[in-house]
Order: structure tokens, then C-alpha cells, then sequence
């Protein structure tokens, strides 16, 4: 850790604003009613935080920036038409006045949802597709709708968003209509197209480590496990959240317990 810390003493904002994220999850099945809101809020300022602070020490403000408003402005346009019109989720409004202020009646908070949540998705895809760039966008698109299996029932269960069709989904989970997953593929899809050609026009990143956003996404994966199964009262959220996260859970595992090949007797230098 302390080598870590010393090779770039940045790394540690993201990763402070990390921990007090996984303090401010822990806390949310133990509150309720107006507590339960402003827990709510703080996960998401906390969650856009350690994505924003660790794309900015590491990638560069600019790409920060860039990732910001792709994901946070698409997200938000989605949310104000899909509200307005029905597409591309389907019809649903939010609760009024429970998580602050509201564009279009869809709260501000919402798109900053997208940014914490998709964040740490874009980067793991990223590791395990590398340079395949088709690929890597398909991980995403299925990592961004398994992070919303358990996102929508979390929130729905919750009151925060109702839908018009509560009888067309998933099995176990028929409140939140197929069209939703629909929905986030194909903004998911818009989106990483977008991040992959800011990928592209802002180079290489100044520090490869991605030590924040992997611990992020394999504690939002196993961790709504738990919570959805145990803690919240939703088994059937935490069985489809988590295979939709597996998705990339499962190979980033394998791949972190891959033990490194041998080097070639050539390649070694021998000791005088």
C-alpha cells in the first residue's frame, strides 16, 4: 500500500472517497424514510466522486471532463425524454421532492447515477477486452444492464421511480418491464461508442492504475449481493444482479488468479 501511495500520493483521493462510499452503503439498509433519502443522495455524490477524482489523477482532467459529460449527458437526456415520451425504458416517473432538485422532473442526482455506476464498468470492460474495441463495448452494454438489476429494484422497491407496466418483467422481477433493459443497452451502447472515441483522442493514461474502480465494481458486485439477499428483502434482484455483473465479475476473477506464464530461459539474465 504504501508503495502505492508513494509512486502517485493522488491515488489516495479517489481511493478516501472510495471507503466512505462503502461506509455509505453499509449504512443504507439500516435507515429508513427521510434518512434513507439523503443516504441515497450521498451514495450517488459519493459514487460520482471516486469515478470523477480517479479519471482526473489518472487519465487526466480533460478525458474526466469528457466522461462526465458523455455519460451524465446522455444519461440525463435519456431519463428527460424517457419520462416525457416512454422511450427508450418505457413509461415510469419519479417520486417528487424526495432526492432534491429536479430538471424536467427527473432529479439531478439521477444522471450523476450513471456516471458512478458506469464508471468503474467502462474501466474493468476495458481490462478485459484491451484493445477489442467491438468487444469491449458489448461487455459494457451487458455490464451496464446488470448493474441496473439491481439498481431498479433497489429504487423501485424503494418508491423512488414507479413504472406504468408492473407486470412485464423479469421472472421475480415483474414491477420493472423488459423494455428498461432494453432501454439501457441501447443508451449503454451510445455511450461506450462515444468513450471509445474519447478514448481514442486522448491518449494513454498518465497512471495505469485501476486499483479504485476494480475494488468499486467488485464491491458493488458482491456486495448488492449481499445486501439484496440478506438485508434489503430482494432474492430475486440478487440472483439477477448478480449474473448480470458476473458477466465481467467472473472473467476479471479468473484473470486476476491467472498465474503469470514462465519467461523464457532466453529472456533471463544470470547472475555473475
Amino acid at each position: 500500500m504504501r508503495d502505492w501511495l508513494r509512486a502517485d500520493p493522488y491515488r489516495a483521493i479517489p481511493a478516501a472517497t472510495a471507503l466512505a462510499l462503502v461506509f455509505a452503503q453499509i449504512t443504507y439498509p439500516l435507515s429508513t424514510d427521510v434518512a434513507r433519502d439523503r443516504i441515497t443522495v450521498a451514495v450517488v455524490a459519493l459514487s460520482a466522486a471516486t469515478a470523477l477524482l480517479h479519471a482526473a489523477t489518472t487519465r487526466g482532467l480533460r478525458w474526466a471532463v469528457g466522461f462526465f459529460v458523455i455519460v451524465s449527458g446522455l444519461g440525463l437526456t435519456a431519463e428527460i425524454v424517457g419520462t416525457a415520451t416512454g422511450f427508450p425504458f418505457g413509461s415510469y416517473t419519479y417520486a417528487v421532492d424526495r432526492l432534491g432538485p429536479a430538471v424536467a422532473d427527473v432529479p439531478l442526482v439521477v444522471p450523476l447515477a450513471w456516471t458512478g455506476g458506469l464508471y468503474s464498468i467502462w474501466i474493468v470492460a476495458g481490462i478485459l477486452m484491451s484493445a477489442r474495441t467491438v468487444r469491449r463495448v458489448g461487455l459494457f452494454v451487458l455490464g451496464a444492464v446488470g448493474w441496473d438489476l439491481f439498481l431498479d429494484p433497489q429504487m423501485v422497491a424503494d418508491g423512488q421511480w414507479t413504472w406504468a407496466v408492473r407486470d412485464a418483467g423479469l421472472p421475480g422481477l415483474p414491477e420493472i418491464p423488459y423494455t428498461n433493459y432494453l432501454g439501457w443497452a441501447l443508451v449503454a451502447t451510445v455511450m461506450a461508442v462515444l468513450l471509445t472515441l474519447l478514448d481514442r483522442l486522448l491518449a494513454p493514461p498518465r497512471d495505469p492504475s485501476v486499483a479504485v474502480p476494480v475494488a468499486v465494481f467488485g464491491w458493488t458486485w458482491l456486495g448488492s449481493t449481499l445486501a439484496h439477499a440478506v438485508f434489503l428483502g430482494l432474492p430475486a434482484s440478487a440472483i439477477w444482479g448478480f449474473c448480470g455483473l458476473g458477466v465481467l465479475g467472473i472473467p476479471l476473477l479468473a484473470r486476476r488468479e491467472r498465474p503469470n506464464p514462465p519467461r523464457h530461459p532466453s529472456n533471463r539474465r544470470e547472475n555473475a
